[in-house]
């Protein structure tokens, strides 16, 4: 009788891939070294075929690796979101749901959401990450990450939750005391913040570009709407962030009509790993966050 590759083989294997090496694997896995590379053997002495070349400094995939690979995520993919469905059949999701996103959208969007998605699924165990920066999924463990703007890795698989609008701000107190503003050059005499880590968010999508610099930086969004509020200045924030404080005048837009919208700043997109089944937990949080984010 012919011999099957065992599901767990298979899994060890894709993340050895993925992850560019048995050590890597084995953290992600939480498995020893040794358990990883028996598995892979194993699955070699199956297929009675090479699927890595293996050297000191680094894995490769042989011919027979590349053309089995596909075959063997799609078909752990099938399965998985087969056991998913049939879980959703008999009962609520349930398990752990690793999410991260950064910490302005973790603090105005997803927190107030919290208790009512712990009543609605009570065997769902939420574990929130922030990062300002973007990370791997899969160095950090992480299920499903919101990103906020264009993406640009091609392995990640997006689903959109809606778009979030640019606005300059600044308290009414700085304003107060502040230059005239009645136009984007007039952003030359105020005191502007912005980003100390993405020199790309420091690119204002002005319809009149001008030449900007910044008196403050800061690595958080949210660091930045502090300062803000703080009276130290004009930035350029998102909606998500700071809708609030333009309803209780703790912020108000200047020169609204000054940024190009659409822009590749507003989207707000959920993403996970294509090679990973969605699982019923990714979800039910998705399909609960959307209708009541404020965007």
């Amino acid at each position: 009788m012919a011999q099957h590759a065992k599901t767990e083989d298979l899994e060890m294997f894709l993340t050895v891939v993925d992850s560019g090496s048995f050590s890597a694997a084995a953290n992600l896995l939480d498995q020893q070294v040794a358990k990883v590379s028996r598995a892979v053997s194993r699955l070699e002495n199956t297929l009675q075929c090479t699927l890595l070349n293996r050297t000191t400094r680094r894995l490769e995939l042989t011919e027979e690796g590349h053309t089995f690979i596909k075959y063997a995520r799609d078909g752990l993919n099938t399965l998985q979101t087969g056991e998913e469905a049939i879980k959703l059949l008999k009962q609520s999701p349930s398990g752990k749901l690793r999410i991260d996103a950064a910490s302005p959208f973790v603090l105005h969007q997803l927190v107030p959401l919290i208790a009512e998605f712990n009543m609605q699924y009570p065997h769902i165990t939420l574990d929130i990450t922030s990062h300002d920066s973007i990370i791997d999924l899969l160095e950090y463990k992480t299920d499903l990450a919101i990103r906020i703007g264009d993406l640009k890795d091609s392995n990640l698989y997006a689903k959109k939750l809606g778009a979030s609008k640019l606005h300059l701000v600044a308290s009414p107190e700085y304003l107060k005391n502040a230059p005239e503003l009645t136009q984007a050059s007039d952003l030359g005499q105020h005191k502007l913040i912005g980003f100390t880590d993405s020199p790309a968010l420091n690119n204002w999508p002005l319809n009149i570009p001008s030449k900007l610099s910044f008196e403050i930086t800061a690595s958080s969004g949210e660091t930045i709407r502090q300062l803000c509020i703080a009276n130290q200045g004009i930035a350029l924030l998102s909606h998500f962030m700071i809708g609030n404080d333009l309803k209780a005048g703790r912020l108000v837009n200047v020169l609204p009509n000054s940024i190009k919208t659409p822009n590749h700043r507003e989207d707000i997109q959920a993403v996970y790993y294509k090679n990973s089944a969605v699982s019923s937990r990714i979800v039910a949080f998705l399909d609960f966050i959307k209708p009541k984010l404020a965007l």
